[in-house]
């Protein structure tokens, strides 16, 4: 387990405070110079000055204090304007531990790159004010549905667990192609490699590391309605099995072919949807079920 870390600056509108270490190597004479020339634009006099830029234990920097190689500084950064995501989250249950939410698509779960105050985990931090929420597991921004978040700290391991450990049932439900020749229910089972930094994940020979069960519900015109059971938990696995069956996820802009989707565009979504969780609660020992009330597009 890892040992709880002190933030000397408290959470703001929902996000925490950032982490800088100083570099060694060459470096200006105060941190002050330092962090104008490599964060410009953030008013690091006033904000210095406020007694909001501090290091380790909480200690202010001033505009004159001394840059020491190695020292860490903590600050609060105003994020980027972002795109507002005009869609709501829906609540689906709250007790001590848990907050469960059913997340529309377009929202990320977390803060990260370009999508940092329109996430579910910041949302969440606001509506609740409490700066513990942290996410269970995650979904994909374009994917919708049934999404857990635990409250604080000390219930963190135990449901983060259940879904490491692959005790979690996971059922979702996607819109894709249909093909008459194949037939259902089938598993697929690929190798899938995530390479950082680009955005798609691919399929290459080798040991298998990720399993989907397929089960069709039904056809409807060109396309049919598929019910998706994870055995795994890779990255874009739903959406990089059906594409290599030849049935691509309607609304998909990643498989089988890239293509590049305005950050205010938010007319395709994509057919997919994590429409169940079901798990013992860790805490309790209880059966725990939790269902998606969002519907998916057939057209």
């Amino acid at each position: 387990m890892r040992p709880h870390v002190t933030v000397p600056l408290p959470f703001r509108d929902g996000l925490a405070p950032l982490r800088h270490r100083l570099p060694h190597g060459e470096h200006p004479a105060t941190t002050l110079e330092y962090l104008e020339s490599v964060l410009p634009g953030d008013a690091w006099r006033a904000t210095m000055a406020a007694g909001e830029v501090v290091d380790e234990r909480g200690r202010p920097y001033s505009e004159d204090t001394a840059y020491r190689a190695g020292a860490v500084v903590h600050f609060h950064r105003i994020p980027e304007p972002e795109v507002p995501v005009p869609f709501e989250m829906e609540i689906l249950h709250v007790d001590d531990a848990i907050v469960v939410v059913d997340k529309p698509h377009f929202l990320a779960t977390i803060p990260r790159g370009r999508h940092i105050t329109e996430t579910a985990t910041v949302r969440l931090r606001r509506l609740f004010d409490e700066p513990d929420i942290t996410p269970a597991h995650r979904l994909d921004r374009a994917t919708a549905g049934v999404l857990m978040f635990t409250r604080a700290a000390r219930f963190r391991r135990a449901y983060q667990n259940l879904f490491v450990d692959g005790s979690v049932d996971k059922e979702y439900e996607a819109v894709a192609g249909f093909d008459p020749g194949l037939t259902f229910p089938r598993s697929v089972e690929s190798r899938i490699v995530k390479e950082h930094g680009v955005m798609t994940a691919h399929e290459e020979p080798g040991e298998p590391n990720s399993e989907t069960r397929v089960e069709i519900i039904e056809r409807v015109g060109d396309a049919a309605r598929y019910r998706l059971f994870p055995r795994t938990g890779k990255t874009h696995q739903l959406r990089l099995h059906l594409s290599s069956l030849g049935i691509p996820i309607h609304g998909d802009p990643y498989y089988p072919t890239f293509t590049s989707v305005a950050p205010d565009d938010f007319s395709t979504p994509l057919q997919l949807l994590a429409c169940r969780l079901s798990f013992t609660d860790p805490l309790t020992g209880d059966p725990r079920t939790f269902r998606s009330r969002r519907e998916l597009s057939a057209t």
